[in-house]
């Protein structure tokens, strides 16, 4: 089942800058950085309990974030709902006609099990689930 808002993800052209104004500029708490290999995105966490916001950057210049800010410049990237049984949910969506990006859930940041749904199947948004690991 969806339980939360876990994030709302901006994708940055300079991570670094980025950190500065949201977490010194306007006082935000920083969390730390990440880099996921998977997913080939460098990524930076700033808490605004109950929710997040995930600052993501190309790892390496490489990637579906690096295509996004080459095709649309920075800005608000994707919408992620925490999951508390992400198979479950991929299932309940799937009947319901829903498209997503992969076959199934992969590894994300925080050792969490991640899955996009297409843009086309949320007026547009790009939609993540995702399911934390026991530890975070």
């Amino acid at each position: 089942m969806i339980t939360a808002l876990d994030h709302i993800a901006v994708a940055v052209p300079d991570l670094e800058k980025s950190i500065q104004r949201f977490c010194e500029d306007f006082g935000l708490p920083f969390e730390g950085r990440e880099d996921v290999e998977a997913a080939k995105t460098s990524t930076a966490f700033i808490p605004l309990p109950p929710t997040n916001i995930e600052l993501v950057h190309p790892l390496n210049g490489e990637g579906p974030i690096a295509k996004y800010l080459d095709k649309r410049g920075g800005g608000l990237h994707h919408l992620c709902f925490r999951s508390d049984d992400i198979y479950a949910d991929v299932e309940r969506l799937r009947e319901k006609g829903y498209e997503f990006l992969a076959d199934e859930p992969a590894p994300g940041a925080h050792n969490s099990l991640t899955i996009f749904i297409h843009p086309r199947s949320c007026d547009g948004v790009l939609v993540e689930l995702n399911q934390p690991a026991d530890e975070h």
